[in-house]
């Protein structure tokens, strides 16, 4: 039996196109124009899925989230604005949302988040592609499950570079769609994969047309330490900071809970050794066979960080989370200047990252988590980098 999609929305002809698109695709639709009718409405109709307009006259679209959720917490709901902005998305995932899309709504985007929804509700649902970045994994050696999160969570903060308030809404994914940055306002997305960074300097920024997300390395690499595969990803241009580190990241994950998926995903297996850069100036990057992910980094700056080596053996999330995640980013006295003429760096805070005088020799402002802070931060930056490759490596 095909999903029933039930929309809400004061717009007559957003319901008649939305109606048309859904039954196109396969889906039960039920349409209603008066939000004042939506207690009966679920008793009638009793919805897998809720396409809901939080700007209506006669009722608050946030009123009405409560009631569905009231009904049956069980039914998703996607709501629909074309007046949103961050604190909006925030506001509707906690209270129990699925996803947010903007108007004009762009089916790809809507059609995602429906599949999503659907999976994440166990619901049945038409047979559909994989969306755009889509992994398509060949199970073989050492393959292991897609992974997604239980539920959608919400993640605030500020961006390092851009200093303003930001904040991620975290959505579950079926198999095959891969970690997908959508902006929140435009509904475009960028696949977390090599082939759309953009640049790398400071930061690692992807790049699809004129969507660009800022800053994404030590959130992949929680995700990819964590075998996260699938995730829908909202955000505007730069994802938070928070301490500097992937901790809160790590705590985001383990609260939203992991959900195995049926489908599997085949690693990248490392058959022989490949170098970039100058091996005999100490200058490189080498990667070579092994039974399992180890990454080892060797740190040479002046003091008070001084050389120094880290080995880390990818073993599983743990390792990860006691070893890597709390690693914070540093910066250097004597860049904050080149920084601000950039344009980068207006978020930096002293409870933020490691301020370091490389002319005095000494950290200015936090006692650091471990002697070798930054070596650990720099393999934090590196697997975060690594899992641009879509696939876990071996």
């Amino acid at each position: 039996m095909a999903a029933t999609v039930y929309i809400l929305d004061d717009e007559p002809n957003i319901l008649t196109t939305l109606e048309g698109c859904l039954r196109d695709e396969g889906f039960e639709v039920v349409t209603q124009s008066n939000p004042l009718a939506i207690e009966e409405d679920l008793e009638r109709v009793r919805p897998d899925v809720v396409l809901l307009d939080i700007w209506m006259p006669e009722r608050d679209g946030i009123e009405a989230l409560s009631i569905i959720k009231a009904f049956d917490p069980s039914i998703e709901v996607i709501v629909i604005t074309g007046h949103g902005n961050i604190r909006t998305a925030v506001e509707v995932t906690r209270l129990g949302a699925y996803d947010f899309v903007e108007k004009p709504i762009d089916l790809d985007t809507l059609l995602r988040a429906l599949n999503g929804a659907l999976a994440h509700r166990g619901a049945e649902r038409p047979a559909a592609p994989p969306a755009a970045g889509g992994i398509a994994a060949t199970p073989g050696r050492a393959s292991r499950h897609q992974r997604t999160l239980r539920r959608s969570v919400v993640v605030g903060g500020m961006g390092l570079h851009s200093g303003e308030k930001t904040g991620l809404i975290l959505s579950p994914l079926p198999p095959g769609s891969g970690i997908l940055f959508t902006d929140i306002n435009r509904g475009d997305t960028v696949p977390a994969l090599v082939d759309y960074v953009d640049t790398t300097g400071f930061a690692t920024t992807l790049r699809h047309g004129t969507t660009v997300v800022h800053t994404t390395e030590h959130f992949l690499a929680a995700l990819s330490m964590y075998g996260i595969t699938n995730l829908m990803v909202k955000v505007h241009e730069e994802l938070p900071i928070m301490d500097g580190s992937a901790t809160e990241f790590c705590r985001v994950i383990e609260e939203a809970g992991i959900e195995e998926q049926a489908a599997e995903i085949s690693p990248l297996i490392v058959e022989e050794t490949h170098v970039v850069g100058d091996e005999a100036k100490g200058v490189y990057l080498k990667v070579e066979p092994s039974e399992e992910l180890i990454v080892s980094y060797t740190i040479d700056y002046p003091a008070p960080i001084g050389q120094d080596t880290y080995t880390f053996h990818a073993t599983g999330p743990e390792a990860f989370r006691e070893e890597i995640a709390p690693a914070r980013t540093f910066g250097f006295l004597k860049d904050i200047a080149k920084l601000e003429q950039m344009g980068l760096g207006g978020g930096g805070r002293m409870d933020n990252f490691i301020l370091v005088d490389d002319e005095a020799g000494r950290v200015m402002n936090t006692e650091l988590r471990f002697p070798n802070e930054f070596t650990r931060h720099k393999i934090l930056d590196i697997l975060g980098d690594f899992a641009l490759l879509g696939r876990p490596i071996v």
